[in-house]
């Protein structure tokens, strides 16, 4: 029987086939009786089987092996580092452009220094970068701010003293820590574009007087180095700050166009003080009652009108009485409405002061159309506004055409030139001023021009020595005759203003320094003078501007502030591109 099944298993190797026994079947129950009687009876043979099965199944071509879905690339695994779980601390250079960008902010949006202290600042900061570490307010305000602020200090210097005139403006303020506080803006011409600085906003420590304004006013220009390039400054009526520039440092001064403005109009307002007065209390009254605001709003939607607030007017500027008087007119309906159902213990108009009202609102409009309006006036009050109007503007304004900068500039103006003055004989004296002044320009010669002059002067020399003595007297009489440097270049501005008079009017929407800086090839003395003229500036507006940013930095939040620190806030605030 052992013979028999090891021929069996030669002759199962050689065709190919796995070895089989004759009652071998395909359940899973013979193939393991098979495999254990071959395992335990065939001994040497069962080695010899493996080997040549082995050797079969190489020789055997497999079968193809599918696979189901798409192959996917084994990732390389990464060895985790240390560095993946410790934030590495931010490179020193980004760290100080960081932290003057934070004093950029705070200075730009009136924040306090203490914003690096609240939690959700700090969290905010984390997220946008872990690595970068918040300063201290400490720091911020004692090594940053005034580390930026000397450089872009600096830099305005620099621009500053290119410039070839510069007017000033000036004003005084009281915060809200009772500190006063005085400013100074300076502005020029660069690249025929006016350029607006502001130089100081410094605390006053003493009286406000002349004598004490002027000093800190010379003290300022000599730090900036513009002491002697100013041609006007420009302040509003008080009258310690108008002699201070004008007889204490003997600069010329320009009143304030817009303050002089707001006295004409409130001057003139008292003639029909009754009628505002009951505006004004009817506008307090929806102020101060919440009822009756809310009143008004629900009254407006029923009617179908945007829903509107009545605005107070300020004492101290004439266009919020226009504004006051313009939205009570905008809303008249509701307001009657609002008041009949509230039964308000308030004066009211009657049909007759409503066309009074109406009127005086059309009279205040922008002065360009006080004019047309002139005719529109009926009642007796009316009549008292226009001529209180008439007599104010001839009594504030009457005398400008004869402020000598202020006509210089309106002649240099390539909008106006004599055309806007009423007064010829102003216009005449103010062509012949502008002229001497372009003359005065080139009154020095140009080294060709010396040269040529003592080449001159010695050929005539050496000709008369060598000569007769009768050359002498003809030599004489020809120099004589011929036109002197200061003839030439007198005449020369004569026939370049004339030249430039000739030229048709600009529009006056458009922009006269861009005129200047086309035209400025052909009229070069010209260009010169308007730089010093077109530079003045028409109010004291640019330095008013800063004490409503000042209010900002000194606030509740930030009413501990050194004057030293708003020095610095205020000065970032208004040069920082």
């Amino acid at each position: 029987m052992h013979g028999s099944h090891k021929v069996q298993l030669k002759d199962n190797c050689h065709s190919g086939l796995s070895p089989r026994t004759e009652n071998e079947d395909d359940s899973p129950a013979a193939a393991g009786a098979v495999s254990t009687t071959t395992t335990s009876s065939a001994g040497p043979s069962t080695a010899l089987a493996g080997m040549l099965t082995t050797s079969t199944a190489s020789s055997t071509p497999a079968a193809p092996t599918t696979i189901q879905g798409p192959v996917r690339p084994r990732r390389p695994q990464q060895q985790t580092s240390l560095s993946s779980f410790v934030t590495r601390p931010m490179d020193p250079l980004r760290q100080s452009k960081l932290d003057e960008a934070l004093v950029r902010m705070i200075a730009c949006d009136f924040q306090p220094f203490s914003i690096v202290e609240d939690k959700g600042f700090k969290e905010y900061s984390h997220l946008l970068d872990p690595s970068y570490s918040l300063p201290s307010r400490k720091t911020l305000s004692k090594t940053v701010m005034p580390r930026l602020y000397d450089k872009l200090r600096g830099n305005l210097m620099d621009k500053i003293k290119s410039a070839s005139a510069v007017c000033l403006t000036t004003d005084c303020w009281t915060s809200l820590t009772t500190e006063s506080y005085m400013t100074v803006t300076c502005h020029f011409i660069e690249d025929f574009q006016i350029t607006s600085y502001l130089l100081d906003c410094f605390v006053l420590t003493e009286r406000h007087t002349a004598a004490h304004l002027a000093s800190e006013l010379t003290r300022v220009t000599n730090e900036w180095g513009v002491g002697d390039k100013i041609v006007a400054c420009v302040t509003d009526n008080a009258s310690n700050i108008v002699s201070a520039p004008k007889d204490h440092l003997h600069w010329d001064h320009i009143p304030c166009f817009a303050h002089m403005l707001n006295l004409i109009v409130r001057a003139a307002l008292k003639e029909v003080q009754a009628i505002l007065q009951k505006v004004k209390t009817i506008v307090e009254y929806f102020h101060r009652s919440t009822v009756a605001s809310d009143k008004l709003k629900a009254t407006q939607k029923q009617m179908g009108q945007e829903t509107l607030r009545l605005k107070q007017d300020v004492a101290t500027r004439w266009n919020s009485t226009y504004y006051m008087l313009k939205r009570f007119t905008e809303i008249k309906d509701p307001i009657i409405s609002t008041l009949a159902l509230t039964n308000a213990s308030v004066p009211t108009l009657s049909p007759e002061e409503w066309n009074i009202y109406r009127e005086i609102l059309d009279i205040i409009k922008p002065f360009e159309e006080v004019t047309t309006e002139l005719s529109a006036g009926n009642s007796d009050h009316v009549k008292k506004l226009v001529d209180s109007l008439m007599l104010e503007m001839t009594k504030r304004f009457g005398k400008v055409e004869h402020i000598q900068k202020l006509a210089d500039a309106t002649c240099l103006d390539p909008r106006f030139k004599k055309q806007a003055f009423v007064n010829q004989q102003a216009a005449e004296e103010t062509v012949k001023r502008v002229t001497a002044a372009a003359a005065a320009m080139n009154a020095v010669p140009s080294e060709e021009e010396n040269t040529s002059d003592r080449s001159s002067e010695g050929g005539t020399g050496a000709t008369a020595s060598a000569g007769a003595m009768f050359w002498e007297d003809f030599d004489e009489r020809v120099a004589s005759l011929r036109p002197s440097a200061t003839t030439s270049k007198t005449s020369d501005a004569m026939m370049e203003m004339r030249a430039y008079l000739a030229e048709p009017l600009l529009s006056r929407t458009s922009d006269p320094l861009a005129w200047w800086r086309s035209c400025s090839p052909v009229y070069k003395t010209l260009s010169e003078v308007m730089k010093a003229r077109l530079c003045i500036v028409a109010t004291s507006v640019p330095s008013e501007r800063f004490f409503s940013k000042t209010g900002q930095i000194i606030s509740e939040r930030r009413n501990r502030l050194s004057p030293s620190k708003v020095r610095e806030l205020v000065f970032l605030n208004a040069n920082m591109a």
